[in-house]
């Protein structure tokens, strides 16, 4: 598939095209992702990322004569969401998301909910984990599917304090499911480049997961008495500026287990 192997800014699908959002960090790698969607005069924008006028201002520049029909949140999380309404004043269109809080308009956003905008079908699939929120979109024209921060290009997303690891091993099975059935092409993720395997980083990512549990078992069965301890013992291996999200994630696995 075109853009592959291209850098992230600019690249993309048929129908989806990339804006890199300049707040580039450990937990956001090179940046946000903001994804156009659609073909011809209109389309729908996802994500317009954190509240950085000049990033906003990139975007419209980006759209030319298209006029924007609809903003769509993968999440609500700030790098995702703290310019949807400075975007939406900009462009004069509604924001829909999950979560009520963000919704700019008379209609929010589920599961199963499918929209056309500028001749492209996009759908709507809840897969709360890393967020109570969070959503993916699917573009089947593509076989492309806009992950958020539920998958992200490099690396592992953090459960975070509003998100349940139980609900995000459901949504990787879900996603898996849908990958194999639909034949997915691609994964175009929140953050970080294009996946060209979707069932392969499905995969890599519920085995991931399986692997840290099991690594936090047996730090508790070695003496970690907190998060901090088994952060220390099982993400040794982490760049030490990680390891606040780390906690995050170990907090999430714990009461996992404590669910079983």
């Amino acid at each position: 598939m075109s853009g592959l192997s291209l850098p992230i800014d600019g690249s993309g699908t048929a129908h989806a095209s990339n804006v890199l959002a300049p707040n580039a960090s450990p937990m956001t790698l090179d940046g946000t992702n903001t994804w156009i969607l659609g073909r011809g005069e209109t389309v729908a924008v996802v994500d317009p990322g954190p509240d950085d006028e000049a990033h906003l201002s990139t975007v419209v520049k980006r759209l030319g004569e298209r006029a924007v029909a609809v903003i769509l949140l993968t999440h609500g999380h700030d790098d995702h969401s703290g310019g949807a309404r400075r975007f939406a004043e900009m462009v004069g269109a509604p924001v829909r998301a999950l979560d009520r809080a963000h919704v700019l308009g008379e209609e929010g956003l589920g599961d199963g909910d499918v929209l056309t905008v500028g001749g492209v079908e996009i759908r709507v699939i809840g897969t709360p984990g890393h967020s109570f929120d969070s959503l993916c979109f699917w573009l089947p024209e593509d076989g492309a599917l806009l992950t958020g921060d539920t998958v992200l290009g490099r690396g592992t997303t953090v459960i975070a304090p509003d998100g349940d690891l139980a609900d995000y091993l459901r949504s990787l099975d879900k996603l898996r499911a849908m990958a194999e059935l639909a034949s997915a092409e691609s994964l175009l993720p929140g953050h970080g480049p294009i996946l060209p395997d979707p069932i392969g980083k499905l995969d890599e990512y519920a085995a991931h997961r399986r692997q840290r549990l099991d690594q936090i078992r047996q730090a508790i069965r070695d003496g970690a008495k907190d998060a901090r301890e088994i952060v220390e013992m099982v993400y040794a291996e982490v760049p030490r500026e990680l390891w606040p999200a780390a906690e995050m994630s170990v907090a999430a696995q714990l009461n996992y287990l404590k669910s079983l």
